[in-house]
């Protein structure tokens, strides 16, 4: 086989299904993603960075982890289309996205242990920022294998498994650093190490097509390639602002929740409340992501799926915002989980189906990969001046809702995809 044909296999349009092996090892690399990243997020990172506070104010509390999460939001900037593009051209006899897919696993491993041990605000911040920028290397190129293996008709069924993994590792990181290890450096050892473990079948098992020859990367052509006009590839365009947009709602709507259950609502008990709630989440999450990710494929259409997940998110909002009570907030994270886990996967699968240039698929996913993670890392800072300073909670989930609106319309003009 010469070096064209091998390059033109590589950018083909995949046409066999994966098998279910394939989905197996993606879906347990995810598990482990989601844990190392979400558990943090949730609980151990907070309270480290409370931890280096002299108050009791809780909006102060929010304002410095949303410093540290904005931070390291803007590695996400970068390294989600460098990554992309650097996997692109990557030549290495392993294949294209595995040398991303291990060495991120490693920097984000690396990262999360170490950042066990520092006990000042810049060491917070600088491990991460690392932690950070290898979760993105990772995702980058994992996500990418989507678009490079799996064929159109069983998008939405794979990226599934994406978000179903993401509302059972929330659930499993918490019980791990909570019930059976309870101390701060040895649960984030616990997350880094489990984190390795299980990305480490899909790189053993799963090949990876090898790229012949590449294009030279400068800075130069990575800037412009930043760029992908919105004139020339509107749907591009239109899928990633919907994304920017319902993450954004998605983000307003849960990044405070447990503040909302304590000073909002004033329950008895916030972490049992935001445990229960979560649960409730989940099951939904999963339901929606795996039962509907699978139904868009057979319909063959996205775009109702988008519109219709992202209203249900809009509506769980408006729930909370008129009608605070504990009761009402289980119906509506129930809702926000149905709506949450189908954008998700479908989404995922939209996504995949509007890149400008097979050539390019790892950048161009790794720019609508920013779309989630820099909402997700700004939100509690945003957030926390919407509550503290403008308009309370109940203006904050109106922000949420009015956000998901917008991100349901901004599908409808796409006009590549049903």
């Amino acid at each position: 086989m010469t070096q064209t044909t091998r390059s033109t296999t590589v950018f083909a349009e995949p046409t066999t299904a994966v098998p279910a092996r394939w989905i197996a090892v993606f879906a347990t690399a995810w598990l482990g993603i989601w844990m190392a990243q979400l558990t943090p997020v949730q609980l151990l990172l907070p309270q480290q960075v409370e931890a280096q506070l002299d108050t009791t104010d809780w909006v102060v509390k929010v304002l410095a982890f949303g410093i540290i999460s904005g931070i390291a939001g803007v590695c996400a900037l970068v390294a989600y289309p460098l990554t992309g593009a650097l996997s692109d051209r990557t030549t290495s006899r392993f294949g294209r996205r595995r040398p991303w897919i291990a060495g991120g696993a490693v920097l984000f491993g690396a990262s999360l242990a170490v950042l066990g041990l520092q006990t000042t605000m810049v060491g917070i911040g600088v491990f991460w920022s690392l932690a950070l920028t290898g979760f993105c290397v990772l995702t980058a190129a994992l996500t990418a294998t989507i678009s490079d293996q799996v064929p159109v008709n069983q998008r939405g069924f794979v990226s599934g498994w994406i978000s179903a993994p993401q509302a059972v590792g929330i659930i499993l990181g918490l019980l791990l650093v909570t019930e059976l290890i309870l101390d701060q450096f040895f649960g984030y050892l616990a997350l880094a190490g489990l984190l390795v473990v299980l990305v480490l079948p899909f790189l053993l098992l799963v090949k990876d097509e090898v790229l012949p020859v590449a294009d030279k990367l400068t800075w130069k052509s990575f800037i412009e390639g930043f760029w992908i006009s919105p004139r020339r590839y509107p749907d591009f365009g239109w899928t990633l602002l919907s994304r920017v947009l319902v993450n954004f709602g998605n983000a307003f709507g849960t990044a405070l929740l447990f503040q909302f259950l304590e000073h909002g609502l004033r329950v008895a008990d916030p972490e049992g409340s935001l445990i229960n709630l979560t649960l409730v989440y989940m099951v939904f999450v999963i339901i929606a992501s795996l039962v509907l990710g699978r139904l868009s494929d057979k319909l063959g259409r996205r775009k109702p799926f988008v519109f219709i997940a992202s209203a249900l998110q809009a509506v769980a909002a408006l729930t909370l915002a008129f009608v605070p009570d504990l009761n009402v907030a289980y119906v509506a994270a129930g809702l926000l989980g149905l709506g949450y886990g189908c954008f998700l996967s479908v989404d995922q699968a939209l996504a995949t189906q509007v890149l400008p240039d097979p050539h390019t698929r790892g950048k161009d996913l790794g720019i609508m990969n920013i779309a989630t993670a820099v909402p997700q890392a700004v939100a509690p800072f945003l957030g926390a001046i919407v509550v503290a300073v403008l308009v309370g909670f109940p203006g904050l989930f109106v922000l949420s809702a009015i956000a998901a609106t917008l991100g349901a319309l901004a599908v409808l003009p796409i006009r590549s995809v049903r």
